[in-house]
């Protein structure tokens, strides 16, 4: 993995002008069959060669949220200002219809590490966008020259932010399960990448099956699951930064672990375990490996997932015949159903605002990706497919990737958004399972 090591600092923008009527937010309803793309103009940054590779990385990933429509560059009429100026005249970006211009420079600084200054302009209004907060100035961005696509990232998170009034998910990595090797001798390893697919690095050697790796909502540690033949199914808990890992216990007359999840202040792990025929679900603390079970009953309850308040876990249950998903407070009492459609419910999470619930969805041979509101109002199914399972959610509620099995067998990661009109295949090219979306890394 490259080195994420790397200094954000403001840049003072030269020439401020007073304050103007910036660009119109894009807004974003959650019930909105689709957003208009906002057209977006991101020449290539002017200074040194790797200048070209982060616009490119940047125009990539505002595309590919379905928010923005960069501008194909052989349209431009004019070439971008310095990055110190104000464009001279805003009507050659009019005439392709942009409503934003986005400018950077990337030069060496005197330790060797990258500058990039990067500037938003709004196309109609004529004036700056600022890309530090509360201000109208631009940024600027250091880092190892080998941490250029982590500025890239960085700078598609504040464009984002400031044209939407979300925050961005770009900065970010996915844990998922990657699979390799003929259907009958199948080699399963964890992997990591940042979010567009790039710099994938296996974290386990393939020597044992693995499961259900799940991030932390702070820190980048992850939990997840292994089944060697010598111990069963095991837990444990691994740190991305310093590679330590750590068995979180074994659990005498369980035989199996499932569904490992973080509560929202990293402290206890919630997840299902088998005894005695029947799934029920437990907390583990963290520093003192200290058990306490929630559920008693004789059926399957699986898939805990806590709410960001940590007030409340969702989870989904056979008790009433079929998989449904039920809601009950952090320490098991007050336990209720939420879902009463058609079908099957399984795999539900809350989204990190707390204001939706992802689940899969099975009809028949169809699988479905939907969300509801946490008291299990306003259900919608964003996508289906022969095969979709395992939602996790980007850390600003906005996009949501699964896992899409193919008729061939074959697994790929895809993503939806909100709305159920974007949906992109992960440009990762090789078969993978069971995402986790890593929390912002700045």
């Amino acid at each position: 993995m490259t080195p994420r090591s790397f200094l954000v600092t403001l840049l003072a923008a030269v020439g401020l002008l007073t304050a103007a009527p910036a660009l119109a937010d894009i807004t974003v309803d959650v019930n909105q069959a689709a957003v208009q793309p906002l057209p977006i103009a991101i020449p290539s940054f002017a200074g040194l060669p790797v200048g070209a590779d982060i616009s490119g990385v940047v125009t990539a990933d505002l595309e590919r949220s379905g928010l923005f429509r960069p501008i194909d560059p052989t349209t431009f009429r004019a070439q971008p200002p310095p990055i110190g100026n104000q464009p001279d005249s805003f009507d050659p970006w009019k005439a392709i219809s942009a409503q934003a211009l986005l400018v950077g420079q990337v030069s060496s600084g005197p330790d060797g590490r990258l500058v990039v200054d990067v500037r938003l302009w709004d196309v109609y209004a004529g004036q700056e966008l600022g890309l530090a907060p509360n201000t109208h100035t631009g940024i600027r961005l250091t880092a190892q020259p080998d941490s250029w696509r982590t500025i890239a990232h960085q700078i598609a998170d504040a464009v984002y932010e400031k044209l939407t009034g979300e925050k961005g998910y770009f900065d970010t990595r996915v844990v998922f399960v990657s699979e390799s090797g003929p259907k009958t001798k199948r080699t399963y390893r964890l992997e990591i990448m940042d979010q567009d697919g790039a710099n994938p690095s296996y974290i386990t050697d393939g020597s044992a099956m693995v499961f259900s790796p799940r991030f932390s909502r702070r820190r980048q540690e992850i939990t997840y699951m292994a089944m060697r033949p010598t111990t069963g199914a095991v837990i444990y808990l691994k740190s991305l930064e310093t590679g330590r890992e750590e068995v979180l216990g074994h659990f005498p007359g369980m035989t199996m672990t499932m569904a490992p999840r973080f509560s929202p202040d990293d402290d206890k792990v919630a997840f299902a375990a088998m005894k005695d025929g029947a799934s029920n679900i437990y907390i583990m603390d963290l520093a003192s490996h200290a058990l306490r079970r929630l559920t008693y009953g004789l059926t399957i309850d699986t898939s805990p997932s806590f709410s960001p308040d940590g007030g409340q876990i969702v989870f989904n249950s056979d008790r009433d015949g079929t998989p449904e998903l039920y809601v009950m407070n952090a320490d098991g009492s007050d336990v209720r159903r939420i879902s009463f459609g058609a079908g099957r419910y399984t795999a539900p999470v809350w989204s990190p605002d707390g204001k939706l619930i992802a689940f899969v969805k099975q009809e028949g041979a169809q699988f479905s990706i939907g969300v509801m509101a946490p008291d299990g109002s306003g259900e919608r199914i964003l996508t289906t497919s022969y095969f979709a399972d395992e939602p996790t959610w980007a850390p600003n509620s906005r996009v949501i990737m699964f896992e899409r099995k193919l008729a061939d067998g074959a697994s790929r990661l895809w993503t939806v958004d909100v709305t159920g009109h974007v949906q992109k295949q992960e440009p990762y090219p090789a078969s993978g399972s069971d995402p986790a979306w890593s929390p912002l890394l700045h």
